[in-house]
């Protein structure tokens, strides 16, 4: 079975919003014109200020109110 390809995955939507000490991104991707499918991403802020990628795992409220409208416009897109 082969293995994943970025190239055949479409970016069809994506927005992020920055909260103090990370980020979280709504994306829409489809892969190889497969359904297209919505994507939660958390980045975290680093001590030089760049963000690296974290495991998403809980939101808090105000992440949650925060994101709701984001994925609102994303579903346009699935």
């Amino acid at each position: 079975m082969p293995g994943f390809d970025k190239s055949l995955d479409q970016e069809l939507f994506s927005e992020a919003l920055g909260f103090d000490k990370s980020r979280i991104t709504v994306s829409v991707f489809a892969y190889n014109n497969g359904t297209p499918k919505l994507q939660l991403s958390r980045e975290t802020k680093t001590m030089d200020g760049e963000y690296s990628f974290a495991k998403l795992g809980r939101l808090t409220k105000d992440e949650v109110e925060k994101i709701m409208p984001l994925m609102e416009k994303a579903k346009k897109f699935l």
